[in-house]
C-alpha cells in the first residue's frame, strides 16, 4: 500500500472544493492513502511513527538489560561481524529463536529484530539498547529526545540518502534546477517514492518546495520513474551502481542527509535501569578500541644507536610526523647475548616500535632504514585502548552526570 503527500498553497477555495480527479485537498500538507483506505494526514502519519502515541513501558516493567540489533539484511551481519571482532560475539542459543546473549556481557538479553522496529522499540521501552542505520533512526525516532547516539561511526553500512532523477532530463543537475522546472505546478506536483516519508517532507518543506506529492513504496523505488509511477525518488545510495543501471542521477544540493551504523540507547534506561551505563561503558571501550586499530600497524626496527635518546632525537629531526607513532616512538635497548658466559650487556642497537597506517608502512620502512634501521617487523594492530574513550566523556555530558562518578569504571573488572 502506498501513502502520499501532498505540499500546496492553502487557500479557502482549496478546503472548500474538490479536485476534479477525485483527490481530496487537505490544505498545504496532506496524505492519501490508496482506495479504500481512509483520507489521513501527513501530520497523523508522523505520529504514528514518531513519539506522540507511543506508550513508553515503565523501567520497573522488567529487570533485564536488553539490546536490539537488525534481523536480517547487509546490516545484520556486518553488526554481527563488529561485534564479534570486539570481543562480543553474540550466541543464538536457539537458531530459531529471536533472542540471544553475549557471553562477555553477562545479564544483557540480545534481541533480532527490523531495523525499524529496534527504532521504535527504543521508543517504547522495550529494548534499551539499539544498533541501527542513522538514516532508520531519523526517519522513525523523528528526533525523540530520549534516544541519545552513543556512537555515530561504526565503520559499516555506509551511504547516503539523495535525490535522483532520469537520465534524460539534460537541464535539471541540482536541485534548484528541480525547483525550477516549470512542468511542476499545483494541478501538476512533482512526484517523488521513498521509503523515507518523514525526512523527505522536511527535505522539501526546509528546500522551499511548494508542489510535490510524496508516495512511498516497499522496495524497487527505482523502477517508479520508468513506469511512469513518479518523477524522481529519494533513496539511500550507497556506490550508485544501481541509479545508473536504471537511468536516474544524483542531483547537486540532493543529499539530505549521510548514514551508517550507529550505537543509540535510551536515555531513561541510561539514567534508570541499574547496569545500563556501565554496558554501555564496556561496550564503547571494545568498539572505540578496535574502531581506532582498523587500519594500524605496529612496525618495529632495530636501529643502531649511542643511546635511547639519541636514537629517539635522530627519529624525531629526520622522520617528522611519519615517525611519531600515536604519542612518540617506543625505544627500548636489546640486550647482546654474551657469549663468555657473563652478563648480556645493552649493545648498540635500540628497538624501535611505532604505530602507522598500512597506507604508510613502506615509506615508514624506507625511512627507519635512512636511520640505521634493519630487520623490520610490521604487523595489525587489534586494539588500540586509550585512557578514556572520547565519545565516553560526551556521552556523560549529554546525560548531565559527573565523570568523577564513575572512574571506577576504567580498572573495575
Amino acid at each position: 500500500m502506498s501513502a502520499i503527500a501532498r505540499f500546496a498553497p492553502l487557500t479557502a477555495s482549496s478546503l472548500a472544493s474538490k479536485r476534479a480527479d477525485g483527490r481530496q485537498p487537505i490544505g498545504r500538507v496532506s496524505a492519501r492513502r490508496a482506495a479504500p483506505a481512509r483520507v489521513a494526514t501527513v501530520a497523523s502519519i508522523r505520529q504514528q511513527q514518531g513519539t506522540a502515541t507511543v506508550t513508553r513501558q515503565p523501567v520497573e516493567s522488567r529487570d533485564s538489560i536488553r539490546m536490539g540489533i537488525p534481523s536480517k539484511g547487509r546490516m545484520a551481519e556486518d553488526t554481527m561481524d563488529l561485534l564479534a571482532d570486539c570481543q562480543l560475539k553474540v550466541r543464538k542459543i536457539n537458531p530459531r529463536q529471536y533472542a540471544a546473549e553475549i557471553p562477555n556481557v553477562p545479564g544483557m538479553e540480545v534481541w533480532f529484530q527490523r531495523a525499524t522496529d529496534v527504532v521504535r522499540k527504543l521508543i517504547s521501552g522495550d529494548v534499551d539498547i539499539g544498533i541501527v542505520g542513522y538514516d532508520m533512526l531519523r526517519e522513525i525516532g523523528n528526533d525523540d529526545p530520549d534516544l541519545v547516539i552513543v556512537h555515530d561511526a561504526l565503520g559499516f553500512g555506509g551511504c547516503h540518502l539523495a535525490v535522483a532523477v532520469p537520465q534524460a532530463w539534460e537541464d535539471v543537475n541540482s536541485l534548484r534546477d528541480l525547483m525550477a522546472d516549470k512542468r511542476f505546478s499545483a494541478e501538476r506536483p512533482l512526484r517523488v517514492v521513498t521509503a523515507y516519508m518523514n525526512l523527505a517532507e522536511q527535505f522539501f518543506q526546509e528546500q522551499g518546495f511548494e508542489h510535490v506529492e510524496l508516495s512511498t513504496a516497499d522496495g524497487a523505488l527505482e523502477a517508479a520513474p520508468a513506469m511512469g509511477a513518479a518523477d524522481c525518488i529519494l533513496d539511500l545510495v550507497s556506490s550508485g551502481t544501481t541509479l545508473r543501471e536504471n537511468n536516474l542521477k544524483q542531483i547537486d544540493g540532493g543529499r539530505v542527509l549521510e548514514s551508517q551504523g550507529c550505537l543509540v540507547a535510551s536515555r531513561t534506561a541510561l539514567l534508570e535501569r541499574p547496569g545500563t551505563l556501565e554496558i554501555i561503558h564496556e561496550m564503547l571501550e571494545r568498539l572505540e578500541a578496535h574502531l581506532r586499530a582498523d587500519g594500524l600497524f605496529m612496525v618495529t626496527a632495530n636501529v643502531r644507536g649511542a643511546s635511547a635518546e639519541e636514537v629517539a632525537t635522530k627519529l624525531a629531526t629526520s622522520g617528522g610526523q611519519l615517525l611519531k607513532g600515536l604519542q612518540g616512538p617506543t625505544v627500548s635497548p636489546i640486550y647482546t647475548p654474551s657469549t663468555d658466559g657473563s652478563p648480556s650487556k645493552e649493545g648498540s642497537f635500540y628497538a624501535v616500535s611505532l604505530a602507522v597506517p598500512k597506507t604508510r608502512i613502506y615509506e615508514t620502512v624506507k625511512e627507519l632504514r635512512k636511520n640505521g634501521g634493519s630487520g623490520v617487523l610490521t604487523f595489525p594492530l587489534t586494539y588500540v585502548f586509550d585512557e578514556e574513550p572520547p565519545r565516553w566523556n560526551a556521552l556523560i555530558n549529554n546525560l548531565g552526570l559527573d565523570a568523577k562518578d564513575y572512574e571506577h569504571l576504567k580498572t573495575q573488572m
